[in-house]
């Protein structure tokens, strides 16, 4: 039984493997790649933001695993999302990303440090340094998204 049971998963595991690296072309891995980094970031800045404003209830320890998610995320080597030869396809990603790049790396360092100040504050529970943290901390979003961030898909 063990070992029918080791062979279907060796078996499963090898019919999996084409559908999941269907989708590796050389430009198309890189956008899922960065978009999925992305949609992290903002999958645990968005509910902050609710709590923030009110919208939810305030909860120190679904803050403070948000922040913490939210660092751990930021740390991830987004930079392998935008090699060259990357700009095309279906992206929101500005063309200024790749022509301005140590600018992007900065301003990506900025939003490490500022995320991992975020998860340090949040640990306080002190809610005005943690509103005051949340600020900086989608500032050095926002920063980024101005410059290197379309509204729209780009072709």
């Amino acid at each position: 039984m063990k070992k029918l049971l080791i062979a279907l998963t060796l078996v499963a595991g090898t019919a999996a493997t084409p559908i999941a690296l269907s989708h590796l072309d050389s430009t198309a891995f890189h956008q899922s790649y960065r978009q999925s980094v992305f949609a992290l970031m903002g999958a645990n800045f968005g509910p902050m933001t609710s709590m923030i404003k009110g919208e939810i209830p305030w909860n120190d320890a679904m803050f403070q695993g948000w922040a913490n998610d939210l660092a751990s995320v930021t740390k991830l080597d987004i930079g392998r999302g935008f090699p060259a030869g990357s700009e095309g396809g279906q992206t929101r990603a500005k063309p200024g990303i790749w022509k301005n790049w140590d600018d992007f790396e900065s301003k990506t360092e900025d939003l490490r440090t500022e995320a991992e100040a975020l998860a340090v504050v949040a640990a306080s529970g002190d809610k005005k340094a943690i509103l005051q943290q949340f600020q900086k901390t989608g500032g050095s979003c926002k920063s980024c998204h101005d410059d290197y961030k379309s509204k729209d898909y780009l072709n």
